[in-house]
């Protein structure tokens, strides 16, 4: 019988310190730890970086189970991997577009943002690792769960699907407009710094309100995505591993698309397809079986479909106004 948990203890030991080891490379090695605008190509070199990352993590997990189980659970494990690392990636392409509104609205400059993100990625680690073993072991007790997470994903699908098109008012912004009425925020940045002192009082920085955001705007996306990659496997350790692996690229992401955003403005619809997509996928799960590779399929064909028409869509309109 395939295990449900494929993790031996040695190889969550290995996987976080390896995560470990990646933060230490960013901060110290390539001036993580200093302000300083992100060029292109240095978000494209950690993009294809990560993923590369991600392909030979494959390959050796691959490789292991192999060896251990067989071809036949290393193959199924594989893909569930390889899948779960596509959702969790396309969804968290919804997210980078809430840091570009985030950044905007509070006018971050560009060489405070690659800090900031970096606290987001750390939150994020935490906060999703936290909520993927509770999730498994609520899957575990409570096995119809799936099916309520896969209701729920349909139902935030179609809210994108309806309301992909409007922005979010952080002017009036309930949780925002309530940290202004109990702390007292300073009208500017005062470099990387969350509070400062002025008059022997401590005054919190717009940094501190834009990091408060940003973790927030991570746990509902976690909300989201985390049961998403339940339809693909609930085996914790590759739940866990595609995760990580998504958000820990999702920075280098931003800072290659965050001046594009504009023209992949249909990636919000395919995001939204794609939840409803893996929602049905769960809830029709005892009467209709997807075989990972096809699960897959789609979510690629999907998400490759929407960046493709955002393009094209995209040239027909500059052409247009070029005349």
């Amino acid at each position: 019988m395939q295990p449900l948990n494929i993790g031996e203890l040695w190889m969550w030991v290995a996987f976080i310190l390896f995560v470990i080891a990646m933060l230490a490379v960013d901060l110290f090695v390539f001036g993580g730890r200093k302000a300083h605008r992100v060029s292109v190509r240095e978000a494209s070199c950690w993009v294809i970086a990560w993923c590369a990352l991600a392909l030979v993590f494959a390959g050796l997990l691959w490789w292991y189970l192999n060896g251990e189980f067989g071809p036949e659970i290393a193959q199924r494990k594989t893909l569930e991997f390889l899948t779960g690392y596509l959702i969790e990636q396309s969804l968290s392409i919804d997210n980078m577009f809430v840091f570009v509104m985030i950044f905007g609205y509070f006018a971050v400059p560009p060489e405070l943002q690659r800090r900031m993100l970096l606290y987001g990625v750390l939150g994020a680690i935490v906060l999703r690792g936290a909520m993927i073993f509770a999730g498994v072991w609520l899957v575990s007790q409570f096995a119809w769960l799936l099916y309520v997470f896969g209701v729920f994903l349909i139902i935030t699908g179609v809210k994108m699907l309806l309301f992909a098109h409007q922005r979010p008012d952080l002017d009036n912004n309930p949780f925002l407009r309530w940290i202004h009425g109990h702390l007292r925020v300073t009208s500017r940045f005062h470099g990387e710094r969350f509070f400062v002192l002025k008059n022997g009082r401590h005054w919190a920085t717009p940094m501190f309100l834009v990091l408060v955001l940003i973790e927030a705007s991570d746990l509902m996306f976690a909300v989201d995505s985390i049961p998403a990659i339940f339809a693909v496997t609930t085996d914790p350790f590759i739940v866990f591993t595609s995760n990580i692996f998504a958000i820990m690229g999702l920075r280098a992401l931003y800072f290659l698309l965050a001046n594009m955003a504009d023209r992949f403005h249909l990636l919000k619809y395919g995001v939204a397809i794609v939840l409803v997509f893996i929602g049905t996928k769960m809830t029709l799960m005892p009467w209709l079986h997807m075989p990972v590779e096809w699960s897959l399929a789609v979510v690629g064909g999907i998400i490759l479909t929407s960046v493709l028409l955002s393009l094209i869509m995209t040239r027909k309109e500059d052409r247009m106004r070029s005349l």
